[in-house]
C-alpha cells in the first residue's frame, strides 16, 4: 500500500469495497511514521496498540472516515494521549477527555495515530521552539517544515497519513503547508470547536486541516465543522456538503490582486510561481481584479500585540499548583511560580509573556493594546471592501521557500515576518488555504494562499480544486512512506 499516493477519499473507497482492511490501513502507517521519525521528529507520541485496537473494531460504514488514519497536532486534547504543546510544563499529562474535534473524528471512524510535534504552544514559525527538538523538513532534512504545526505538514508530505489535524493562529497551518508542499486550510473563526484546544490566543486560534488535496480536506471539515455547546465562540451555521459542492467550475469568479503584497522581502521565485499560478486561473475563465489592502502593512505589528497580550493571560494557568511540572526547591509559593515557569516554559514562550503582560500593563494599554485592536477593525474593513468586488484573495503564503535549521533563531523578527501573509487572515476571522504550486529551483515547495469572506470555505474549495486539476502538484519528497 502507497499510503503517499493515496488520498483519504480514495482510501475511503478501498476500505468500503474490502479492497483493504482497516487493520492493514492502519498498521502501515504506524510503520511508516515509526520508521520515518528518527529522520524526521514528526511524532512525540505513536499509539500503535491503541490505533491497532480501533481499527479491529471498527464496524462496517462506520463513517465519512471508516479507516482513515490522521495525526493530531500535540495541543490538541485526545483521551488518554499525551498533551504536552511541545512544552516541558504540562510534563506527562495525558487528558481525560476528547477535544471535540477529535470526537467527532472518532465518531467518523477515523483512527488517530500519534499526537505530532510542534512549536512550544504553538508559538513559532519553523518547528524549533519544541522542548523535544526541531522537526525536519521531508523535502530537505536541512530545513524547517513550517511551524507551528510542523510535525502535521510533515507527516502529510512524507506520506505517513493522508490527513492530520494543526492549529492555526497566524499561519501555523497554511505556512507549514506551504513549507512542506501539502493543502492547508484554516477556516472561518467560529467554524470550529476549539474546546480541547490548549489556548494560545483566544481570539485567533482554529483548528485546521492538513491533506495532499482539497478534497481530503473538504471530507475532513465536513466532519468537525459546526455548533458546539462547549464552545461559545462557535457559530451557529449551518455545514455544507462540502464535497458535494466541489467543482472544478470557476468561469466567472472574481480573484482579487493586492499587488503591494508582491513587492520587497518577497522571494523572487515565489513570487513567480504565484503569478504563474494566476495565470492558470486566467486560462480556466476566472476574472483578475486588482483590490487594496492598505492596513495589511500593520499586521504583523497588531497580530503580535494581540497574541502576545493574550497569551500572557492563558498561560498565567501553568504554575505548578494544579497539573504538570512543579519546582521542588521552592518552599515559598512565589518562588515556586517563578522557578517552575522559569523551568517548564522555553525562550519564545517567555519572550512573548513579557511582551504580552507589558502591552496590558497600566500606563501602556491603551497605546498598545488598544491601538492593536482598532487597527484590526481597519483590518477587517478592508476585507470587507475588497471581498465587495472579488469572491477570493490570492497572495503568496509565505515569503520564501523552507529555510534552514538554525538561519532564524536568534532574530526573532526575521522569524515573525515569515507569517506577514498569513497573519491578516486570523486578525480578521477570515478562512484561508494554502495550495501547493510548484518547486523551487532547489526542489522546495512553493504554495500560494487564497483568501474568502465568512463562510466562503466552499468557494476556496472550488478555486483550489480547479488549479489542482489544472495543475497537478504529483512531485513527493525525497523522505517519504
Amino acid at each position: 500500500m502507497d499510503l503517499g499516493k493515496t488520498s483519504a477519499g480514495e482510501l475511503a473507497t478501498q476500505l468500503a469495497s474490502g479492497a483493504v482492511t482497516a487493520r492493514e490501513t492502519i498498521a502501515a502507517s504506524l510503520d511508516a511514521a515509526e520508521k520515518l521519525n528518527e529522520q524526521l521528529n514528526a511524532f512525540l507520541e505513536i499509539d500503535r496498540d491503541g490505533a491497532l485496537q480501533r481499527a479491529e473494531s471498527l464496524k462496517a460504514n462506520a463513517g465519512a472516515l471508516a479507516g482513515i488514519p490522521v495525526a493530531i497536532k500535540d495541543n490538541l486534547c485526545v483521551a488518554g494521549l499525551q498533551t504536552s504543546c511541545g512544552s516541558r510544563i504540562l510534563g506527562d499529562y495525558h487528558p481525560p477527555y476528547n477535544a471535540t474535534v477529535i470526537e467527532r473524528l472518532l465518531g467518523a471512524g477515523a483512527v488517530v495515530i500519534g499526537k505530532t510535534n510542534c512549536d512550544e504552544f504553538a508559538m513559532g514559525s519553523s518547528n524549533e521552539n519544541s522542548a523535544f527538538g526541531a522537526v525536519k523538513n521531508p523535502w530537505d532534512l536541512s530545513r524547517v517544515p513550517g511551524g507551528s504545526s510542523g510535525g502535521s505538514a510533515a507527516a502529510v508530505a512524507a506520506g505517513i497519513v493522508p490527513v492530520a489535524l494543526g492549529s492555526d493562529t497566524g499561519g501555523s497551518v497554511r505556512q507549514p503547508a506551504s513549507l512542506s508542499g501539502v493543502v492547508g486550510l484554516k477556516p472561518t473563526y467560529g467554524r470550529n470547536s476549539r474546546y480541547g484546544l490548549v489556548a494560545f490566543a483566544s481570539s485567533l486560534d482554529q483548528v485546521g486541516i492538513f491533506a495532499r488535496n482539497t478534497g481530503d480536506v473538504a471530507r475532513v471539515l465536513g466532519v468537525i465543522a459546526g455548533r458546539d455547546p462547549h464552545d461559545a465562540t462557535t457559530a451557529d451555521v449551518p455545514v455544507p456538503n462540502y464535497l458535494a459542492e466541489l467543482t472544478t467550475e470557476v468561469k466567472g469568479a472574481r480573484i482579487g490582486l493586492p499587488r503591494s503584497l508582491f513587492g520587497e522581502g518577497l522571494d523572487a521565485e515565489v513570487r513567480a510561481s504565484v503569478e504563474a499560478a494566476i495565470d492558470v486561473y486566467r486560462v480556466l475563465g476566472a476574472e483578475v481584479v486588482e483590490v487594496e489592502l492598505p492596513n495589511a502593512r500593520y499586521s504583523i505589528a497588531v497580530y503580535y500585540i494581540i497574541a502576545t497580550a493574550e497569551a500572557s493571560s492563558n498561560l498565567a494557568r501553568f504554575d505548578g499548583v494544579r497539573y504538570g511540572l512543579r519546582a521542588d526547591d521552592a518552599p515559598e509559593l512565589r518562588q515556586m511560580y517563578r522557578k517552575t515557569r522559569e523551568a517548564g516554559f522555553g525562550a519564545e514562550v517567555k519572550r512573548r509573556i513579557m511582551l504580552g503582560t507589558y502591552v496590558l500593563s497600566a500606563g501602556y494599554y491603551e497605546a498598545y493594546y488598544g491601538k492593536a485592536q482598532q487597527v484590526r477593525a481597519l483590518i477587517k474593513q478592508d476585507f470587507e471592501k475588497a471581498f465587495a468586488r472579488c469572491d477570493a484573495i490570492i497572495t503568496p503564503t509565505s515569503p520564501t521557500p523552507a529555510f534552514l535549521l538554525g538561519e532564524k533563531v536568534d532574530n526573532p523578527l526575521a522569524m515573525y515576518l515569515n507569517d506577514i501573509y498569513t497573519v491578516t487572515a486570523n486578525l480578521a476571522g477570515i478562512p484561508g488555504m494554502n495550495v501547493p504550486c510548484g518547486l523551487s529551483s532547489k526542489r522546495l515547495p512553493i504554495g500560494f494562499q487564497l483568501l474568502g469572506g465568512y463562510w466562503s470555505e466552499p468557494t476556496l474549495f472550488r478555486l483550489a480544486h480547479a488549479y489542482e486539476t489544472a495543475q497537478p502538484f504529483t512531485e513527493r519528497p525525497p523522505i517519504s512512506a
